[in-house]
């Protein structure tokens, strides 16, 4: 059987002030392209469907057209979801979804076999996928309660919980006929970060090893990370990384899809596609004058100013780069902790003798904005 695997739309997503939507339908297209081209029997969506629990009409028509659209193809769909989605809001689509055809787990239900989906492929490849949702530590503790685990086993940490509940979903891998799947959105040990995931859902007290999959899975279609990778385990995991750089810490990762091949008997063919709609994203370095001198790159930017800070340095830079998102001073010019700076001590001392501490901290030597400090002190102590 042939799977596209494919995760991290955050669809709805603005940067720095910015709509992707436009982009967004752009890269689905894209996405939905590539399942057109090479007519997987499943298609995966391995969580962050959305970029907030509350997306817009316009993101959610996004989202479920572009399922819509995966499952005209043929393929079966199904899509669960990820720690910035909203499990609830997930599964309050399961009636549309269920009349398209289509598979949705938002959150862990009460019933463990609502998590395994049965399917058999038009060649009569018989398989089956375990779909976790993403969990947080509090519902990972409630979800091994409703599995009827004993007490001490609902006191251990983050990743003996999802062990546990990953060994319930899998329970009958066994079958010698029937290709074994799982699908989850979480952080596996020793796997690298894209650069733009939720820091609190990516730190070591989530990350679970890859000894938590089962030896018998015959592929792991993993979402969270947003680089595409393959992880070392028991059986073949990999992150299919996110279509689309979602902040400027992706901007050198390869935006793409995961296609697999696998059957019952053979080990699975593992090859990226990579989907090039999005719009770039680029981080220019320079002090005004090798700015003013360079030719604007094509995509939205992060600009690293080489400058001292002063009033009225962002408006020239923006002025240069309109498609700038970001403008700040470089960090590499910026005072270190422990560089010799002197730090104001706040008993006894004046807003202006702060502030001055402030601005020489910084390296900033513009009077006019002391002068500025002043002006607007006086209008709020009068």
């Amino acid at each position: 059987m042939k799977i596209l695997h494919t995760s991290d739309w955050h669809v709805g997503k603005v940067l720095k002030g910015q709509s992707r939507a436009e982009e967004h339908k752009q890269v689905l297209a894209g996405v939905i392209e590539i399942a057109h081209a090479e007519r997987p029997d499943l298609v995966i969506v391995a969580g962050d469907l959305y970029d907030t629990a509350a997306p817009g009409p316009e993101a959610t028509r996004l989202v479920t057209r572009a399922l819509t659209a995966l499952r005209r193809t043929g393929a079966d769909v199904v899509a669960i979801g990820g720690n910035h989605d909203n499990g609830n809001a997930l599964d309050a689509l399961r009636p549309w979804a269920e009349a398209a055809g289509i598979t949705l787990r938002g959150g862990v239900r009460d019933n463990p076999a609502e998590h395994v989906v049965d399917g058999v492929t038009a060649a009569g490849e018989r398989w089956q996928l375990a779909a976790l949702p993403f969990l947080s530590q509090r519902y990972a503790v409630r979800a091994v309660e409703m599995y009827e685990l004993t007490a001490a086993e609902a006191t251990q940490t983050y990743a003996d919980h999802l062990g546990r509940v990953l060994e319930k979903l899998t329970e009958g891998f066994t079958e010698p006929d029937r290709v074994h799947l799982v699908t989850a959105h979480l952080t596996v040990v020793g796997a690298s970060t894209g650069g733009g995931e939720r820091d609190a859902h990516t730190v070591l007290g989530y990350a679970v090893p890859a000894s938590v999959f089962p030896g018998t899975a015959h592929y792991v279609a993993l979402g969270h990370l947003h680089r595409s990778q393959r992880v070392i385990g028991p059986c073949p995991i990999r992150y299919s990384g996110s279509p689309i750089a979602v902040d400027f810490g992706e901007q050198e990762n390869v935006c793409s899809v995961t296609l697999v091949e696998v059957g019952a008997t053979s080990a699975a063919r593992i090859r990226e596609v990579p989907v090039a709609a999005a719009v770039p994203l680029r981080t220019v370095r320079g002090t005004l004058a090798q700015l003013a001198a360079a030719e604007p790159p094509e995509g939205w930017l992060r600009v690293f100013v080489r400058e001292q800070p002063r009033a009225g340095l962002r408006e020239e830079v923006q002025e240069l780069f309109p498609r700038a998102l970001e403008i700040r001073i470089d960090p590499e010019l910026l005072p270190t902790p422990g560089s010799g700076t002197r730090v104001a001590q706040r008993a006894g001392r004046s807003p202006r003798e702060l502030f001055a501490d402030y601005l020489d901290s910084r390296g900033h030597e513009d009077d006019g904005v002391r002068d500025l400090f002043d002006e607007l002190l006086e209008e709020v102590e009068r």
